[in-house]
């Protein structure tokens, strides 16, 4: 399975979790308007699978996050998830998704780790928590592992992303930094704020 890249205009995947994820389609909205087009439901945001089916009308597809199970990974696509992202390896997850013909970005840190997550079916790995090595580790495990796209992801704020992409990632996850309170009651001009610094940092 491939995860479009092409589509993207910033290559950044945005984290959406919160205690609800009820605002979760109108936040994906204005990413999508902003230049962000890969977003990430995390399933233990409680009402995740409902937000996944809200956005069937979105133009960009969306994926679900924090995937643990064999079971989940099939209730996200079942809602509509275009992608699953785990914050581990986890077998039955990336078996699943490859039965399902859908991408998975696994979680991994280790050089161990993100060979492992390759050779069994994922798509990119993700790179977590990335900040614990800052983008030195990702240069250091990305030699030794050429042709694994990987996706740093934790911790990484606005500032900190061009130099994860300088360093060859393919795309850097951001959470907080990003989405700051745009999940809950936050300002969604803020969030278009952000966004809109972070397009003038990396493109």
């Amino acid at each position: 399975m491939t995860f479009d890249l092409m589509w993207l205009d910033i290559p950044v995947i945005a984290i959406l979790r919160a205690p609800s994820a009820k605002r979760f389609p109108e936040v994906a909205a204005v990413l999508h308007e902003s230049g962000i087009t890969a977003v990430e439901f995390t399933l233990n945001s409680p009402g995740a699978l409902d937000a996944l089916r809200d956005c069937a009308g979105l133009a960009h597809p969306v994926g679900a996050g924090t995937v643990l199970t064999a079971e989940a990974a099939a209730q996200a696509v079942d809602a509509g998830a275009a992608y699953l992202i785990t914050p581990a390896v986890i077998d039955e997850v990336i078996a699943e998704g490859r039965r399902l013909g859908v991408p998975v970005i696994s979680g991994a840190l280790t050089p161990t780790e993100i060979h492992r997550a390759w050779t069994l079916g994922s798509t990119m790995v993700k790179v977590f928590p990335a900040a614990t090595g800052g983008p030195d580790y990702l240069h250091a495990v990305s030699g030794p592992l050429t042709g694994i796209p990987l996706v740093p992801t934790g911790g990484i704020g606005i500032a900190d992303a061009r130099a994860y992409l300088d360093t060859g990632a393919t795309a850097v996850g951001m959470g907080s930094p990003l989405i700051g309170d745009a999940c809950t009651d936050g300002s969604l001009d803020a969030l278009n704020d952000r966004t809109s610094l972070l397009r003038e940092l990396l493109l």
